[in-house]
């Protein structure tokens, strides 16, 4: 006897929060694997990056799409409002809305803005306590009932993303509430960034660890070339840009030792995600006015706002 085909379901999850909330680690853990770029520092999301996560019941096939996007926060220079907008459009026609809040922090005032936004959205909303396995029990249910009260969600999930507590469950509830549809990627497909664009953003996750609070965020790194050599590998091309020429010695360290490693540990985790051997080459170019480039905005993924 034949098994009854499955049903397809596909949507939109977008998910919000304000920087270093833990979205993008949250997106990696749903989608079982690295698709968005992790750092202690905050804000290092820039564009919306969808990452694809599959689910799988007696009943459904889901094809979950999730929009990780940049941070919410006060914009202040152009690349701020454009991260920002950013943000909110991938919450335009979500199935699903997805606040991810730092458990861990007392106070609450960051998020009046964005829960003032949310309040009076037409999509479900569901409240992430992400974090929770460093932060005491009776918090956390304050928390969420102060918060739910606020901006009306209509239902709460406590994670930790780290360790992968609560995210099945989480995943579960998702895949439930996504319309039956036509998927919209390929059944490998994890992330709709393109590999040239992907590779920019692990060499970037790279500069961040490496340097810290040595470069500030006036850095960039832009795509030159990549091609597919007769071989099987991949060979990559990439220009890291800084503001100021003074940083130029932050990042190239001492006999060039820092760029070396920079391009060693995202060249590893390139090969990785790629499957492939991988040849990266990096260069460094001070050009002060880059944030308010729009050439370079579009390589990476943002859309120019005036």
């Amino acid at each position: 006897m034949e098994e009854p085909l499955k049903a397809d379901h596909c949507g939109l999850v977008a998910v919000l929060g304000a920087p270093n909330a833990g979205k993008s680690t949250l997106v990696n853990a749903l989608v079982g694997q690295k698709v968005a770029i992790v750092s202690a520092k905050a804000q290092t999301t820039r564009a919306r990056l969808m990452g694809i996560a599959l689910h799988e019941t007696d009943a459904a096939r889901t094809q979950l799409i999730l929009a990780d996007t940049p941070g919410l926060f006060a914009p202040r220079r152009r690349l701020d409002r454009a991260m920002v907008n950013a943000a909110w459009d991938g919450a335009q026609e979500a199935d699903a809305i997805l606040l991810v809040v730092d458990a861990r922090k007392k106070k609450r005032d960051y998020l009046e803005p964005i829960i003032e936004n949310l309040k009076d959205r037409p999509e479900r909303k569901i409240l992430v306590l992400n974090k929770v396995d460093s932060t005491p029990k009776e918090p956390l249910l304050v928390a969420a009932e102060e918060l739910s009260a606020a901006a009306g969600f209509d239902e709460v999930f406590f994670v930790s993303a780290l360790t992968g507590d609560g995210v099945p469950e989480l995943k579960d509830r998702l895949a439930a509430l996504m319309p039956e549809a036509a998927w919209h990627y390929p059944e490998d497909q994890v992330s709709d960034a393109s590999e040239r664009l992907l590779a920019c953003e692990i060499t970037r996750e790279q500069l961040y660890r490496q340097l810290h609070d040595e470069l500030p965020y006036d850095s960039a790194v832009r795509p030159e070339s990549y091609q597919h050599r007769k071989d099987g590998s991949v060979e990559i091309h990439q220009q890291i840009v800084i503001a100021r020429d003074s940083q130029k010695g932050i990042v190239l360290g001492k006999g060039g030792s820092k760029l070396k490693s920079i391009g060693e540990y995202a060249r590893k985790e390139l090969a990785e995600l790629l499957g492939v051997k991988v040849h990266l080459f990096l260069h460094v170019k001070v050009e002060e006015n880059w944030a308010e480039s729009k050439e370079i905005y579009e390589e990476i993924g943002l859309d120019w706002v005036k």
